[in-house]
């Protein structure tokens, strides 16, 4: 999900999106006021207004997901999103100039953004076909030959075939057994036998070498993997390896206990907490100071709205398994827990306030957690923080569940940006892998990431 190429694609994208919106909105300009080019970007600094143009256009094709390529999107479907993305700028645009028509240029430019996103709405909409048909081409993609044929195997075939904006073409599976050969497993067929591997590698003039044997005692082709390596024929990756690039997580399935131990990502230096806890903490104070009014107002419209406390406090399990007591916003009567009894909470439960289920939908609950990031307790991302009496029956239950407090929980995080609601032992073992995946790969870079996606997830009330 984050390698080099999906990275150099999307940047590929914003890129010539950029140029086709700025271009736009500068010959709009021309056509209407007929002046000097340059006059218009650095006489009147147009170049900085056309930049907020274009990146006020960006900015909600991203939130619309349309930098996203590793999202599975059918061609009608990427459409859809173009048609609604483009609607959605025209009317913010067209607010903001209705607000202030003398934005763009000193005079009245009324009209001038509308016709621009109407025509660069065109522009990108052939762009894109024609970007995803060259992403989706045969001759063009990563040329994959899984070897194996059991759950793995089939997973990162679906997985990869999901989402063909990604340039994989899955030729076919390798099999152990040779009376699987012609046999169709998911879509691609088994062509041949691990024994025949650098043949096939060869005659289906593969790219890349897949190996997604589950269990390798005995079936895995050393010497013929060595040779492939050494001669560069083909690249070789282990099918967990493509999986998490993928999906964004590790699946537990498919998980050993080698992954962290020998995952460069997860070391974390003295400088490194260091420079993240400074990070926190800044972070913190900044959106503390910025969400005063906002959470002066959900005070007063708890207290209103139902009877008992403004905050509640709940024990919760942090890193290397400290207990701490976490701080939120009321969303839920007082008595929601009347039988003295832990109970899941879902994303219509009947024990939310009205209140509170407007805060819960927007994340203004979660805002006195900024307190436990400054005490240290927690960071700005990181696993979400569960209650001891949901945390042992979880480690009892799903392998590898007491991983996730090897860092500290945090306010977002990578699984409440990529999954919803979770009230069952299969919704923990879903945001656990999501989870393993942040602990493996965790960085500043990623959190910061993380923190942008999650303005998505505001937006749209989307995760937990």
């Amino acid at each position: 999900m984050f390698s080099r190429g999906v990275w150099l694609k999307t940047l590929t994208l914003l890129a010539v999106e950029t140029g086709i919106i700025f271009s736009v909105v500068l010959l709009g300009l021309y056509l209407r006021f007929d002046v000097n080019i340059t006059a218009i970007l650095f006489q009147q600094s147009g170049i900085y207004k056309i930049a907020l143009t274009t990146f006020i256009a960006q900015f909600i094709f991203y939130l619309f997901d349309l930098y996203e390529l590793s999202k599975p999107r059918l061609d009608r479907e990427l459409l859809s999103d173009l048609v609604r993305a483009a609607g959605a700028v025209i009317l913010v645009l067209s607010a903001i100039f209705g607000l202030q028509p003398t934005f763009l240029f000193g005079q009245n430019t009324n009209g001038v953004p509308v016709v621009a996103m109407a025509l660069a709405l065109a522009l990108m909409t052939c762009w894109r076909l024609a970007f995803h048909w060259l992403l989706r081409h045969p001759r063009l993609c990563e040329r994959i030959l899984i070897v194996g044929t059991d759950n793995l195997a089939i997973e990162v075939a679906r997985e990869a075939m999901q989402r063909r904006d990604l340039g994989y073409n899955i030729v076919g599976f390798a099999a152990d057994d040779p009376k699987l050969v012609g046999q169709s497993l998911f879509n691609p067929k088994v062509i041949g036998v691990i024994a025949d591997l650098n043949r096939l590698v060869d005659e289906e003039k593969v790219d890349r070498v897949v190996v997604a044997l589950q269990d390798r005692r005995g079936n895995l082709p050393v010497d013929q993997l060595l040779k492939i390596r050494l001669e560069g024929s083909a690249a070789i990756e282990e099918g967990t390896s493509l999986y998490e690039k993928l999906t964004g997580k590790i699946s537990v399935d498919m998980l050993r206990p080698s992954w962290i131990i020998f995952s460069g990502g997860s070391k974390r230096t003295a400088v490194w907490n260091t420079v993240r806890r400074i990070f926190n903490v800044v972070m913190a104070i900044i959106a503390i100071a910025l969400s005063l009014p906002i959470a002066i107002i959900t005070a007063i419209a708890i207290k209103l709205d139902s009877p008992g406390p403004i905050f509640y406090t709940q024990e919760r399990v942090g890193k290397n398994g400290r207990i701490f007591k976490i701080i939120k916003f009321r969303s839920m009567r007082q008595d929601a827990e009347k039988d003295g009894l832990p109970q899941w909470s879902s994303e219509f439960d009947p024990r939310i306030t009205r209140v509170g289920n407007f805060i819960r939908k927007t994340r203004i609950d979660e805002l006195p957690q900024f307190i436990n990031i400054l005490r240290g307790e927690m960071s700005i991302v990181g696993p979400r923080a569960e209650r001891l009496f949901f945390v042992k029956q979880l480690t009892e239950n799903i392998p590898f569940y007491s991983q996730r407090h090897l860092v500290e929980p945090g306010l977002t995080g990578w699984a409440q940006v990529n999954y919803g609601y979770g009230s069952t032992i299969g919704d923990a073992i879903q945001k656990l892998q999501y989870d393993l995946y942040y602990i493996k790969h965790v960085s500043l870079l990623f959190d910061i990431w993380i923190m942008f996606k999650s303005i998505k997830t505001i937006l749209f009330g989307y995760g937990r």
